[in-house]
C-alpha cells in the first residue's frame, strides 16, 4: 500500500489539524539527538505544520538518506583519482589529460551518451567541487531524508541531463564537467519552495541563509562564466561551459518546485507535476534532435577530440 496521501486524505488532515494549532511540535520536550535532527529536518524543508507532524512521527531512518551521500562520495573518489594521475588539486582542466577521461562531456563525443550524465563525476578542481559538495549535502540531504531518493533523484537527474543537453544546444563547442546541473535544480527549488511558502517556514535565520545560499551559488556562477572564457590551456578546445547551470536552475523552479511542493501527495495526481514532466520531455526530444541533425546543418566547427 502506498504511503502517499491522496488529495482526498489531504484534505481530511488539514480539517482535523485545526484542532492541534496549540501544540507545536517546538514543544516536545526530551527527545534524542535523531529525534531533534528530525524535527530540525521538518523545520528546514516543511511549510505546514501538520506535514511536519506527519514526517516526525512516521520517519525511521530506513532507508536512510543514502543517495546524495553516494554521488557525493563517488564524486569525491573520481576527484582524487584524477587527482593523483593527473597530479594536481586545482585548476584540473589545465591538464591536457584532463578531457580524456571516459566521463566528461565533450561535443565531439556527443553519441556516447553516458556522457550527458556521467559528467557531474568530474570537476575543474578543488574549488569547483567543494562549493557543488556543500550545497549537495547541506540541501540535498534533508531533501531526501523528508522527500525520498526517488522524487529527489528524479530532480537530480533531470537537472543534470538538462544542463548537458543545454550546453549541447547554446553553447555548442564547449565540454561540461561538474554536478552544478544536479545541485542548481535542487537548491533552487528548495530557494522558491522557501519563497512561496514564506510565513510557513519557521527555519531560524531563513532569510540569513537564504542570501547565504544565493552568495554560494553566485560565487559558483561565477567562477563558473570566468573560467568559460579564460583563454584555455589547450586551444582550440575552450574551457567548460556555465550553461548546465541555468539548465539545473530551469528544472528546479519548474519540475523542481512541483516536486517539493507535494510532500507525501502522489504527484501522478498533480496536474501542474505532468504538465512540466511533459515540457521536460519534449526539451529532451527537441535537444536530442538537435544534437543528431544541427552540428552538421550548421557546419558548427568543434574542437578536436580529447
Amino acid at each position: 500500500m502506498s504511503n502517499k496521501r491522496s488529495n482526498s486524505f489531504r484534505r481530511a488532515i488539514l480539517q482535523g489539524s485545526r484542532q492541534l494549532k496549540g501544540c507545536s511540535l517546538r514543544d516536545e520536550a526530551g527527545l534524542g539527538l535523531s529525534q531533534r535532527l528530525v524535527r530540525h529536518v521538518a523545520y528546514e524543508t516543511l511549510p505546514r505544520e501538520v506535514d511536519r507532524k506527519w514526517y516526525f512521527d512516521s520517519y525511521t531512518y530506513c532507508p536512510p538518506p543514502w543517495l546524495i551521500l553516494a554521488i557525493t562520495i563517488a564524486e569525491v573518489a573520481v576527484f582524487m583519482y584524477y587527482g593523483l594521475q593527473l597530479d594536481r588539486l586545482v585548476l584540473q582542466v589545465s591538464s591536457p589529460s584532463f578531457l580524456k577521461s571516459p566521463l566528461p562531456y565533450h561535443p565531439q563525443l556527443r553519441a556516447q551518451a553516458w556522457r550527458y550524465l556521467s559528467y557531474i563525476f568530474m570537476h575543474t578542481g578543488i574549488e569547483h567541487l567543494s562549493l557543488n559538495m556543500a550545497m549537495q549535502l547541506l540541501v540535498g540531504v534533508p531533501l531526501e531524508m523528508v522527500h525520498g531518493a526517488l522524487r529527489i533523484g528524479l530532480v537530480y537527474a533531470c537537472g543534470v541531463l538538462a544542463g548537458s543537453l543545454a550546453v549541447s544546444v547554446t553553447d555548442m563547442t564547449a565540454p561540461v564537467v561538474g554536478s552544478s546541473g544536479g545541485v542548481y535544480a535542487l537548491v533552487s527549488a528548495h530557494l522558491a519552495n522557501v519563497v512561496m511558502n514564506w510565513s510557513g517556514m519557521k527555519c531560524q535565520f531563513k532569510l540569513f541563509r537564504m542570501a547565504m545560499a544565493l552568495v554560494c551559488m553566485s560565487v559558483e556562477f561565477g567562477r563558473a562564466v570566468w573560467l568559460r572564457f579564460y583563454p584555455p590551456a589547450f586551444p582550440p578546445c575552450p574551457n567548460p561551459s556555465f550553461v548546465a547551470h541555468l539548465g539545473g536552475v530551469l528544472v528546479g523552479l519548474t519540475l523542481g518546485v512541483v516536486v517539493l511542493q507535494n510532500y507525501e501527495q502522489r504527484l501522478q495526481e498533480q496536474s501542474l507535476f505532468w504538465i512540466f514532466f511533459c515540457v521536460y520531455t519534449l526539451f529532451v526530444l527537441c535537444a536530442v534532435f538537435w544534437n543528431i541533425f544541427a552540428y552538421s546543418l550548421l557546419d558548427v566547427r568543434l574542437p578536436p577530440p580529447p
